[in-house]
């Protein structure tokens, strides 16, 4: 049942946002007078094509059986339904090679503005209705905080606790909070307890340039021992016998508090035969083999919610839309920094890029709402950046080649464009097969 309802969560995801996305090419099409031959959700492909169709007008509206996305077919067009007979033909007032670039630009680029306005808006409406959970820094006393190397470097320890920030009290864990008042506020001092003491830390403008690079949730997060509240099916973890409640307390005979501990040590040992030390839930310890994965992970989280208790932020309506359009664009630059962080070497392609499967599994199987429309906004999010992405038989490569023609008034041709758009045609298949690949041999 978890698996069904996981399934049906995605694809009522997946269809608003694809229908939304299309609806967004759609209308500009219609509004310059460009007809449109197809509205479908979901492939119409061999052997089965449509499961629903009905025309209207000069429109067939319909449902395809392969849920990979979703699409418009634009009279005039080159897309990747590559058809060529069309454009054979000289070029008719209502086809999309008609109209003038900056139409064309504006209809390309409809899509991704949908998704991008509807990822802001659901998030509005998430802080509205459910309001914004957070960790105060009172509740982390106990344990302190956890940093990135790059702040240990700079002075901070593992179990600090903020409690200023460039003069200013730091109340809750944000990581965003404190990459804003670093980066934009030009924050250069930080307070800390340690030890029962207060200690003040300075760190240089390159330590701020250099946050940046840092994902949010790697930058500071709270600290806890590492008690197991997850196990991955057929992970090392489980195929040793750990199980949800057992603590690890030991690593190859080095002691292990807390959760941010493993890691480092763990990294060091990829792939390799190790011995854990755990306590279980009745108090009884033991030493239990493990082989790490290539990454050096066990397919084991730690718990972390049954340490804190969280407050909740209200939010008026007039004041979640601002604050909606600020989680969405903070979102937003976490993708493109991770997307750059990628494409350098600096985090792990494998261990980062997922398809359809790692999707799901960010769906809480018992159908919580919250989750749901919080997922879907980050979707929409991420579709919409994926699909600017310069590449030929996305949104973005059309626009790439729009903005050259709005700027040098010469028009790529139609030859060049089915050439481009077949390349990026299979690179992007090439890129879902690679993704998809991925989640398969972490799940086996």
């Amino acid at each position: 049942m978890d698996t069904v309802s996981i399934v049906l969560q995605f694809l009522l995801s997946l269809s608003i946002l694809i229908v939304l996305h299309e609806l967004g090419h759609f209308a500009p099409a219609k509004w310059f007078k460009t007809r449109v031959e197809k509205f479908y959700l979901f492939f119409d492909a061999p052997p089965f094509n449509s499961l629903f169709s009905r025309k209207k007008g000069e429109t067939e509206y319909g449902i395809g059986w392969l849920p990979l996305g979703g699409y418009v077919k634009i009279s005039g067009m080159v897309d990747e339904s590559m058809d060529k007979e069309q454009m054979k033909g000289p070029a008719q007032p209502w086809e999309f090679r008609s109209k003038k670039a900056w139409q064309r630009l504006i209809i390309m680029i409809g899509g991704v503005t949908v998704n991008f306005l509807l990822g802001m808006f659901l998030f509005a409406m998430v802080l509205w209705g459910w309001g914004r959970e957070y960790i105060p820094s009172s509740e982390l006393k106990q344990y302190g905080m956890s940093f990135d190397s790059l702040l240990r470097h700079n002075g901070f320890q593992q179990g600090d606790l903020l409690l200023t920030l460039g003069g200013k009290p730091f109340d809750r864990l944000d990581p965003n909070d404190f990459r804003k008042r670093v980066m934009l506020d030009g924050a250069r001092e930080a307070t800390v307890l340690r030890n029962g003491n207060q200690e003040t830390i300075r760190f240089s403008d390159e330590v701020a340039q250099n946050i940046s690079k840092v994902l949010k949730n790697d930058l500071l997060s709270a600290r806890v021992p590492f008690v197991v509240e997850l196990v991955a099916d057929k992970g090392p973890a489980s195929t040793a016998g750990i199980k949800k409640g057992d603590r690890i307390i030991s690593f190859n005979s080095q002691p292990i508090e807390y959760f941010d501990q493993f890691w480092p040590v763990a990294s060091k040992h990829k792939g390799q035969n190790v011995n854990i030390g755990i306590l279980s839930e009745s108090g009884d310890s033991s030493v239990i083999a493990v082989t790490l994965t290539p990454q050096g992970k066990i397919g084991a989280n730690a718990k972390m919610a049954a340490y804190f208790k969280k407050e909740t932020q209200e939010y008026s309506l007039a004041a979640a839309f601002p604050a909606g359009a600020k989680m969405g664009w903070n979102f937003l630059t976490d993708q493109m920094q991770a997307f750059k962080m990628m494409f350098k070497g600096d985090i792990s392609v494998k261990d980062n890029l997922g398809s359809v499967i790692s999707i799901g599994k960010l769906f809480d199987p018992s159908w919580d709402w919250r989750i749901f429309w919080t997922v879907t906004a980050s979707l929409s999010i991420i579709l919409a950046f994926m699909n600017l992405l310069p590449i030929p038989a996305l949104d973005g490569g059309y626009v790439l080649f729009l903005i050259w023609e709005v700027i040098t008034g010469r028009k790529v041709s139609d030859q060049f464009m089915e050439r481009a758009v077949t390349v990026g045609f299979f690179l992007l298949i090439g890129l879902m097969i690679f993704a998809l690949g991925l989640d398969v041999w972490r799940l086996f």
